[in-house]
């Protein structure tokens, strides 16, 4: 079992984010009450909203759990990259439910990245994407300040995918 590469495991959980990387912290409202942040973390947990937004998912087992393999793919043709990672941390509680993915060898970068839905007390669902990372790989490093740019486009892209999801649940609920 690879080991990931960065020594900074688990600062996405609860923060702060460590120096010397690059920080992304996006956050989206993505629904209503109980039943759609159950329905956004099933999506989460079970890498579908990963794949609704376009992305190729292997993982070693069928929802996010702490010590699973994960890889990402992204792209087509020589334009797609494959990044290895492992879950670091997986939460399934009644307000919060998501996990967080680290960089195994191979990874265009190096670090950490989390995907949560929390409910609030006033039932608003939120979906955030928060991670920290730097090149690891000299193609990553080669495009330079276009790799927060994609990141950020990425996070819209996941927050767009399951606020689809979590609506498409609306109309099997209602």
């Amino acid at each position: 079992m690879s080991t990931v590469t960065y020594p900074e495991v688990g600062a996405t959980r609860l923060g702060p984010l460590p120096d010397g990387y690059h920080h992304l912290h996006h956050r989206t409202r993505i629904g209503h009450g109980r039943a759609d942040f159950e329905a956004a973390g099933a999506a989460i947990t079970e890498f579908r909203m990963h794949r609704v937004s376009g992305a190729g998912v292997e993982a070693s087992a069928r929802r996010a759990e702490a010590g699973g393999a994960v890889r990402v793919s992204l792209g087509a043709g020589l334009f797609r990259f494959t990044a290895p990672c492992r879950v670091i941390w997986a939460e399934y509680g009644p307000e919060r439910i998501g996990f967080a993915y680290g960089t195994l060898p191979r990874h265009p970068e190096c670090g950490e990245e989390c995907f949560v839905a929390e409910l609030a007390d006033d039932g608003t669902v939120s979906f955030t994407v928060m991670a920290f990372s730097r090149p690891a790989r000299w193609y990553a490093r080669l495009a330079g300040p276009l790799v927060p740019v994609a990141q950020r486009w990425y996070a819209r892209r996941l927050g767009s995918a399951l606020r689809r999801i979590v609506a498409e649940g609306h109309e099997h609920r209602g």
